[in-house]
């Protein structure tokens, strides 16, 4: 069959059936049940050996929720109950805490009809009172041990660290609470959820706390951070970090410098400053940047702009301390911001938590998938990972001064 056909015929199953795409998943997953309970008894369905470990027993039917919806698999058993399938691990962690949340929104009176409809949106499925108690007890085990976890084996030359925001129900009222985050690159270039925390608010203690807790766990070998201006961050990181060098957030610097544009402002001014961060070097960037303030000092509706960027942008620039090939990634919080919205897909719909403790179970449970999922998966820098060797002379010179 030509590639013409073979689309059309695509083409004609999805318009025939819209649930194409779920049906297909749910075939390939039933094929791979069955292809690790043949593992599992040595022998395939039907067949005769004498190396057989034992025998099947029908099946159970269970949903796993998934990105194409809700499919419906058919589990095997066998007589002596030690089929035990991988294919739900991936899904298991986040869905426990999605389900202890629903335990609390019962618990503080949300309506049985809101919450029914929560889970079958989250979970696929509804679940008793019992298996939810059961659920929540392994999981907060599971995600203590997650979120304090000895860092000492391991340097974590990057670092990358932000705050969300979450609404929590408290005495009664709802208030708003920061949830900070932090991520770290080790030396093979692969990330890590190192910490999610809950504070009242984000401030220079509530940052210093935060990073005395990472140190406490043993956190060593920082060499790079990046995160936004936050005031009370920044303080946390020059008091905790000594050493490391700070890189301001570019993305976040040009979300503050649309402030400063005015309707008078061209819009090639804004443009150029987009491009002060792909050039080979700093010196080249500082150049551009001199270029840049003398060509638009000047012009109308420009000159706010430029004045604050040339105050603030060396604070961004430390990223050129970086190899090149590391650059894009870390000369911003973005790879911390898509975990952001992960999270967000799954904390919209509670809307607000019943408890800070359903709070950061449920966010923390992600982040362990996540975890999981990239340390299991590819490298996301390759290379040498940490500053250029003249730059980390001078943060040892600074160390020894300490």
């Amino acid at each position: 069959m030509n590639k013409k056909k073979f689309k059309a015929l695509i083409k004609s199953y999805l318009s025939d059936d819209i649930d194409f795409a779920k049906n297909v998943v749910a075939e390939a997953l039933n094929h791979v049940l069955e292809a690790e309970m043949t593992e599992l008894l040595g022998v395939a369905k039907g067949e005769r050996s004498t190396a057989r470990r034992g025998y099947r027993s029908g099946y159970y039917k269970r949903k796993l929720h998934m990105k194409v919806g809700t499919v419906v698999l058919r589990v095997p058993q066998d007589r002596a109950g030690q089929f035990c399938t991988k294919v739900f691990e991936h899904y298991r962690r986040s869905e426990k805490a999605l389900v202890s949340t629903i335990t609390e929104m019962y618990i503080q009176g949300v309506s049985t009809r809101k919450v029914t409809k929560l889970a079958e949106m989250l979970c696929g499925h509804g679940f008793s009172h019992g298996t939810i108690s059961t659920l929540v007890a392994k999981l907060d085990a599971d995600l203590k041990a997650f979120a304090t976890r000895s860092l000492d084996d391991m340097r974590f030359p990057y670092l990358m660290l932000d705050a969300r925001y979450e609404k929590v129900r408290e005495d009664g009222a709802v208030r708003t609470r920061a949830v900070q985050i932090a991520i770290g690159i080790d030396p093979d270039g692969k990330r890590h959820i190192l910490a999610v925390e809950l504070a009242d608010k984000e401030s220079t203690s509530s940052w210093t706390t935060f990073l005395t807790g990472l140190k406490d766990r043993d956190l060593h070998g920082v060499e790079y951070v990046v995160s936004d201006d936050h005031a009370g961050l920044k303080r946390a990181i020059e008091k905790e970090l000594t050493t490391a060098l700070w890189q301001r957030c570019s993305v976040h610097f040009l979300r503050n410098a649309v402030t400063r544009v005015t309707h008078q402002t061209d819009p090639a001014c804004f443009d150029e400053l987009k491009l002060l961060w792909n050039y080979s070097d700093m010196q080249a960037a500082r150049q551009a940047l001199r270029s840049w303030v003398e060509r638009w000092g000047d012009a109308p509706g420009c000159d706010g702009l430029v004045t604050w960027a040339e105050e603030n942008i060396e604070e961004t620039f430390s990223v050129y301390r970086l190899p090149h090939a590391h650059r894009k990634h870390m000369k911003s919080t973005n790879m911390l911001e898509r975990f952001n919205r992960t999270v967000n897909s799954r904390t919209s719909v509670v809307v607000i938590f019943p408890n800070e403790e359903s709070c950061l179970r449920l966010i923390r449970a992600l982040g362990a998938e996540t975890h999981e999922n990239w340390v299991t998966g590819k490298r996301y820098l390759s290379g040498a990972i940490g500053l250029e060797k003249d730059v980390q002379k001078q943060a040892m010179k600074i160390q020894e001064a300490v």
